[in-house]
């Protein structure tokens, strides 16, 4: 018993470390938490879309702890790169999402019923994932880099505290959208959603700019 609990003890701080790292995070308006409400709206294909995106970024934080948030470290050329994409891609992301908040006439939860495709869901799913540069400085250098400052033996539960971290977050996100279906059955709520969306990406484009290239 004072095994168990000595192990515990040992174990919780990596755990509960990577849990709140990873929800600090992921809990931001971004072009996949914005997709993944979105789909939840519309209640189409939410479990499989839930599922993508926690192992997409269980599979990134892994990468990044067990070697190649160091890699991408002895690399600092590659590191600016992936800033640069990464702010390109949320400044177009912010001005697409700045249009649409123009706009009146917005997903509405009614239109739902599965409509399309799972593949091309999933398709779309793993384009907001994984071409977003912004997504790999987060798990792989960030989470990484931290993960890979534990023990050895207390990786393993750095990743998975911040995987159970980004697959509770991803279920509350896309199971939880429909409490916020009636609300968003007014195209005037996707509208500042949207503006939201679009002001939030600019700023994180011009931070992550800042911080690579003149901090």
């Amino acid at each position: 018993m004072t095994h168990l609990i000595s192990s515990f003890s040992g174990i919780a701080p990596a755990f509960t470390q990577g849990l709140v790292l990873s929800l600090g995070l992921i809990i931001a308006i971004g072009a996949q938490n914005a997709f993944v409400l979105r789909q939840g709206l519309l209640r189409e294909y939410v479990a499989s879309i839930v599922l993508f995106c926690a192992m997409a970024d269980a599979l990134l934080i892994a990468a990044g702890v067990f070697g190649m948030a160091q890699a991408l470290g002895e690399r600092p050329m590659i590191t600016k790169a992936l800033s640069l994409a990464g702010a390109a891609f949320l400044a177009t992301y912010g001005w697409q999402a700045l249009r649409r908040a123009q706009q009146s006439h917005q997903l509405r939860p009614a239109e739902s019923g599965a409509q399309g495709k799972l593949a091309a869901v999933i398709l779309q799913a793993a384009g907001f994932t994984l071409l977003n540069p912004h997504v790999y400085l987060d798990t792989v250098l960030l989470l990484g880099s931290i993960g890979a400052q534990q023990a050895p033996a207390l990786r393993p539960w750095f990743v998975t505290g911040a995987c159970c971290a980004s697959l509770l977050w991803f279920s509350m996100l896309g199971f939880g959208a429909r409490w916020l279906a009636p609300w968003f059955a007014r195209p005037k709520a996707w509208q500042i959603l949207d503006g939201l969306i679009g002001v939030t990406m600019w700023l994180l484009a011009i931070l992550l700019l800042r911080h690579t290239f003149f901090v």
